[in-house]
């Protein structure tokens, strides 16, 4: 059994660390929707959809990095397939004492900790972005 959110963090992680241009990543609905994300938030350049030569869809992500340090240093998977995580609005925990971002599956979609506290919405935390 694989975990497809997992894998996707993964790669963007590795690929920073290894100070790659860009990464490519299966597709999916809610990897573009992190993508999303990550892009709103400044942490990842931009990303597309490619198709690669056996007909798979793929997302390319381009990283960013300032002054060669990469703006994404860490992205952990909090809530595992095997051990779910959910947080009521009050309980979301910060990030770094909120200076990273946490990314949440929530009623009304994919959402950040500061703006699901906002909209006083619990959820899953998928994972934490520094």
């Amino acid at each position: 059994m694989s975990d497809s959110i997992s894998n996707f963090i993964t790669i963007i992680r590795n690929a920073s660390r290894a100070g790659k241009e860009f990464s490519v990543a299966r597709y999916s609905k809610l990897h573009q929707s992190i993508a999303e994300i990550l892009k709103k938030e400044g942490y990842i350049r931009e990303f597309s959809n490619d198709v690669d030569k056996n007909g798979h869809k793929n997302i390319v992500i381009k990283l960013k990095y300032v002054n060669e340090t990469p703006a994404l240093t860490g992205i952990q998977r909090y809530s595992k397939s095997g051990c779910r995580s959910y947080f009521g609005y009050n309980d979301i925990p910060r990030v770094l004492g909120g200076l990273g971002i946490g990314i949440l599956t929530t009623s009304n979609g994919l959402m950040i900790d500061r703006e699901a506290r906002k909209k006083k919405i619990g959820g899953e935390l998928i994972c934490t972005v520094w």
